[in-house]
């Protein structure tokens, strides 16, 4: 990918935060067509990016901020929407024409009780607990820089699930499938514009174009549906007249649509062929795996020992040839390692089961398999607390079921190496002997309570690679006199 270009001052979390009392007070002097869309803008900004954040970071006042915003973002659609139909009515209808003056005079009576609703949501709006989010928000989403692998695959999540929603909406037409395209491929732009700002300059004006087509299709939907219920009693040949006028102007942006977003050339292959592919999609979705994991995990330095502890014996096994049929056994357990107290979050007690559960209801993670998700969940399940039973993995095929045991032994014994969390080992060192598997662990005492949890850890990997092992004090290295 190209160097990244400079951030804009215009642009980011603190801007768009601080945008929006100051879009709210201007929004508040005349409720005109401009002021509602621009600070409709600001909160749209604001509820985009903490979805994004949120969905690597789970601190809970993402989902405040998000709250509060939609409210009054919500308090002001009926507002958006009498302006905008008030701009189609006068761009499709005559001023004579009978529909017209129904449609503009109803407009005009709504505008006024619509702005009042807005003035009331503006002013409950809490500035002072908006501003606290401006503060603490902005230094958690320091931690996540702009245009990283982290943004990258969650574009890239985005892009695949609007990317479903076409052929339907192609295929049936209708304003409600139309309107899911048109959220979808919202939040992929949105993901682009405030978290990948090199591929948005890059992108912008085709984004752009397409979401505008989108919304004047739902907006032109929203017209035909307003001359359905507020003109209902109009003559049939007015609302005819209506009704082809809509759907001429309708069409014509869905044939605009498909020349630039159907076919070889489409700008859903442009936007692909920017974002992570094959091997690289599967790293870029670890390194996602890896930040939600460290919002969540206290103990990062643990989280590291025990992750090189875990490659390591798994390494050198595989070096020794004691792993087999373990397609990437390498990969699932640094992504099992990555996880394996990310339930802790929740509370200490049960903290395995609860990482199960956390880790098995992660959405898609693009590049890996379902089976893969769930077996890195049960590998990370078992590093603590009762040893897997065959009732609990009976619905598992068995050669998966085999990786997850030999793996979860790993990962156990990886964490019992830093049970006390204080680096007391600071290396280990694997070796085969003739009938058993030494590991040779710098920093261990063999009389301390650490060498009894070792002790404990390393029954699940002995039972499934068909070898003891044993765990001793790496010997000090001599000295020459």
């Amino acid at each position: 990918m190209t160097a990244q270009r400079p951030i804009r001052k215009d642009s980011g979390l603190v801007h768009w935060m601080n945008q929006v009392p100051k879009e709210a007070d201007k929004a508040a002097e005349g409720f005109d067509s401009e002021a509602v869309h621009d600070l409709r803008v600001a909160l749209r900004r604001c509820r985009s990016m903490a979805e994004g954040f949120r969905a690597i970071d789970p601190y809970k006042d993402w989902k405040r901020m998000r709250r509060q915003a939609t409210a009054l973002f919500d308090s002001l659609g009926a507002l958006r929407d009498c302006h905008v139909i008030t701009e189609w009515t006068q761009k499709l209808g005559p001023a004579d024409d009978p529909i017209t003056r129904q449609l503009l005079n109803h407009l005009r009576e709504q505008e006024t009780v619509l702005q009042q609703q807005a003035k009331s949501a503006i002013d409950v709006f809490d500035r002072k607990q908006w501003q606290g989010w401006t503060r603490q928000l902005s230094q958690r989403a320091r931690r996540l820089p702009l245009g990283s692998h982290v943004f990258q695959v969650l574009a890239l999540e985005k892009l695949i699930a609007a990317r479903r929603l076409e052929a339907p909406a192609l295929k049936l037409g209708n304003d409600l499938v139309f309107h899911k395209l048109r959220i979808g491929l919202k939040k992929f732009r949105y993901v682009v514009e405030n978290f990948l700002p090199q591929l948005h300059h890059e992108w912008k004006a085709g984004l752009k174009h397409i979401q505008d087509l989108l919304g004047e299709i739902h907006d032109l939907d929203v017209v035909r549906e307003s001359v359905l219920s507020i003109c209902a009693s109009a003559a049939p040949a007015a609302r005819q007249r209506w009704e082809e006028a809509v759907a001429a102007e309708r069409l014509q942006r869905v044939n605009l649509y498909s020349e630039v977003m159907v076919g070889d050339g489409s700008l859903w292959r442009v936007w692909r062929s920017g974002l992570p592919q094959g091997k690289a999609a599967r790293q870029a979705s670890l390194k996602r795996l890896q930040a939600w994991s460290a919002f969540m995990d206290s103990d990062l330095q643990h989280n590291r020992r025990v992750s090189r502890f875990a490659i390591q014996i798994h390494d050198s096994l595989a070096r020794l040839g004691l792993l087999k049929g373990a397609k990437n056994s390498r990969e699932l357990l640094k992504a099992a390692a990555m996880v394996h107290e990310v339930g802790r979050f929740a509370g200490e007690k049960n903290h395995h089961k609860t990482t199960h559960q956390m880790v098995s209801n992660l959405d898609r993670i693009v590049g890996w398999t379902r089976q893969e998700v769930m077996t890195m969940a049960s590998v990370a399940r078992y590093h603590r607390g009762a040893l897997p039973q065959a009732a609990r993995l009976r619905d598992i095929p068995i050669a998966q079921r085999k990786v997850i045991m030999l793996l979860a032994g790993i990962l156990r014994l990886a964490n019992a190496l830093d049970d006390e969390r204080d680096g007391q080992i600071k290396r280990i060192k694997v070796t085969q002997r003739a009938n058993y598997i030494e590991i040779q662990a710098q920093g261990l005492r063999m009389d301390s309570m650490l060498a009894v949890k070792i002790a404990a850890g390393r029954y699940l990997l002995e039972i499934n690679c068909g070898l003891p092992v044993l765990v001793r004090a790496m010997p000090k290295p001599t000295t020459i006199q």
